[in-house]
C-alpha cells in the first residue's frame, strides 16, 4: 500500500514500500508525472515503441532557438 515518507527534509511518496526495489519520488516529480500523464499512457499503451502526437513536442522544443 503506498505511503507518505520522508528523505532528507523533504515528503516523499513511496508507491510500493514493501517492494525489494520501491518506487518513490517527490513533490516536484509527482507534478511533473500529472503533467505527462497522457505521454506516459500512450508509452505504456504501445510497449514503448510510441509517442504518437506527444513525441513531436519535444523535438520541436529542442530544435527551437534559445536566443
Amino acid at each position: 500500500m503506498p505511503e507518505i515518507q520522508e528523505y532528507k527534509g523533504n515528503k516523499i511518496l513511496n508507491l510500493n514500500p514493501e517492494s525489494k526495489f520501491s518506487f518513490s519520488f517527490g513533490l516536484a516529480k509527482a507534478k511533473l508525472i500529472l503533467e505527462n500523464l497522457d505521454v506516459i499512457r500512450k508509452f505504456v499503451e504501445t510497449e514503448g515503441k510510441d509517442l504518437g502526437e506527444f513525441g513531436s513536442k519535444n523535438t520541436l522544443e529542442d530544435k527551437q532557438d534559445p536566443f
